[in-house]
């Protein structure tokens, strides 16, 4: 297990997330992230979740909804990392899996990915 502090972990994931390319950060709509540091005690590994309506499920309805919610788990990531490097990658590949579920895709078609 890796130390890095809130502040570096939220900067990576932030890094992360300004990595995604534009004409796909462009189309991201009304998402935020978020940092904790545990998951909830029932999927004490759960490295992220997305929290939201994906893309392909909004209609004309929606509107005036509380903004999708990525967040990334701190402690769990750590948990999984020896290196710094490794938990760039981690954050990388769990802002960019949730990020997927934004767009309505699922952890099938990630995992034949590579991001699952």
């Amino acid at each position: 297990m890796v130390e890095v502090s809130e502040e570096r972990f939220a900067a990576l994931a932030e890094q992360a997330l300004a990595g995604v390319p534009d004409e796909l950060a462009r189309l991201l709509d009304n998402v935020v992230l978020f940092i904790e540091d545990d998951p909830p005690a029932d999927d004490p590994d759960l490295l992220g979740v997305y929290d939201g309506i994906p893309l392909t499920e909004r209609d004309s309805s929606y509107g005036g909804a509380l903004p999708d919610r990525i967040v990334v788990f701190r402690h769990p990531t750590l948990a999984i990392c020896d290196t710094e490097a490794d938990v760039v990658e981690e954050v990388n590949i769990t802002v960019v899996h949730e990020i997927a579920h934004h767009f309505g895709i699922d952890d099938d078609r990630l995992h034949d990915l590579g991001y699952a």
